[in-house]
């Protein structure tokens, strides 16, 4: 899974106000790399050796253009790994309290978008294909409309929508 979330549902106490910023929920949701660093440096590697070892006939036939296109493949593939990378860093935070809805959207490049709901008057949104799953995922509260978890695979944002489903139920009826 992409995401961690924790759930704590307590009654409520005397000391209400002091658990009213207590999270219900909380969950962050990241981007998916399936290669590691360990992994882009052995790719990179071969790469390189594939590269070179391909490109020696060529420099021995005097064909030596053709070693610089395989240097350039190298600088673009790694090039595109390293974006992607770095847009990997992006990250959501969900946090339920029983006064509010948080969603905090931070980008590559460390650049924050937050939206504050009132969980009462907030509700999923889905958006479901009979063949491929759940394609959205909206928060949706008096006319205003954000998408979350754009990274996660459908599975992955149908257990969320269901957790924070069953989140926003308990805070609306008041446990």
């Amino acid at each position: 899974m992409r995401y961690n979330w924790t759930m704590d549902v307590s009654k409520a106490t005397d000391e209400q106000a002091e658990r009213s910023e207590e999270p219900v929920f909380s969950a962050v949701i990241r981007p998916h790399r399936s290669l590691s660093p360990e992994g882009f440096r052995l790719v990179m590697v071969l790469v390189c050796l594939t590269s070179t070892i391909a490109s020696v006939p060529f420099l021995v036939m005097g064909f030596w253009p053709v070693a610089g296109f395989f240097g350039l493949d190298f600088l673009g593939l790694y090039i595109a790994f390293r974006v992607s990378y770095r847009q990997g860093q992006a990250f959501e935070i969900l946090e339920l309290t029983p006064i509010r809805l948080l969603f905090r959207k931070v980008g590559h490049r460390g650049d924050v978008r937050e939206w504050l709901f009132n969980p009462l008057w907030t509700r999923l949104d889905r958006e479901v294909d009979d063949e491929f799953g759940m394609q959205k995922l909206a928060l949706t509260s008096r006319g205003e409309h954000v998408v979350i978890a754009r990274e996660l695979s459908p599975p992955e944002r149908e257990t969320l929508a269901e957790a924070l489903g069953r989140a926003l139920a308990d805070v609306k009826r008041g446990y």
